[in-house]
């Protein structure tokens, strides 16, 4: 299972269930449409963090890193292999 169907299992687990995988696209806007909240997000955050093996720092609280599956997707790749200042 690659990342952006783990997410999404996880996503229709915690947040959204009775629907398919296939009616989630990868762009949906889950806090805009009110399918995760504030303390959804919270929830969101503790498992990515602990699913991933990254750190969600405070510089990376941004909610738009959690907005959409891809967002998610897109911050775990940055968080798993982080840029090093040269």
């Amino acid at each position: 299972m690659n990342h952006i169907e783990h997410i999404k299992s996880f996503l229709i687990t915690e947040f959204l269930p009775g629907v398919q995988a296939s009616e989630l696209t990868t762009e949906y806007d889950l806090l805009t449409n009110g399918v995760v909240d504030s303390l959804g997000l919270l929830k969101l955050i503790a498992w990515v963090e602990s699913e991933f093996q990254v750190t969600v720092n405070d510089a990376a609280l941004d909610p738009d890193n959690f907005r959409t599956v891809d967002a998610i997707n897109a911050f775990v790749a940055r968080a798993s292999h982080p840029v090093k200042a040269g």
